[in-house]
């Protein structure tokens, strides 16, 4: 379980989540700072924005991954085999009403 922590914990540091707000400012600062155009600025930060948001997608995956392997060393179900079997025993019952009438 430590694992999970660890991987959520540096999926809410590691992942930037830029708000129009602070990429506005971080446009101007990159302008003021390093003399780039607005146009090289806003590049840069759509750059920014497509790796973060590829890294959360991975970060992501992999505590759904970490998540799913406790699960599976508890013994826990996953929701779909869970309903699948809650389908399968109604279906069982009530093959077994039809065929005996007595109850």
């Amino acid at each position: 379980m430590i694992t999970l922590f660890e991987k959520t914990a540096m999926m809410g540091m590691g992942a930037l989540s830029l708000s129009q707000k602070k990429a506005e400012e971080l446009l101007n600062e990159l302008k003021e700072r390093i003399g780039c155009s607005e146009e090289e600025g806003r590049a840069l930060l759509e750059k920014l924005k497509a790796q973060a948001e590829e890294q959360k997608n991975l970060l992501t995956k992999a505590a759904e991954e970490e998540v799913q392997k406790a699960c599976d060393r508890l013994g826990l179900v996953r929701r779909e085999e869970f309903e699948r079997l809650a389908a399968r025993l109604d279906a069982l019952e009530k093959r077994e009403a039809s065929q005996d009438p007595a109850c």
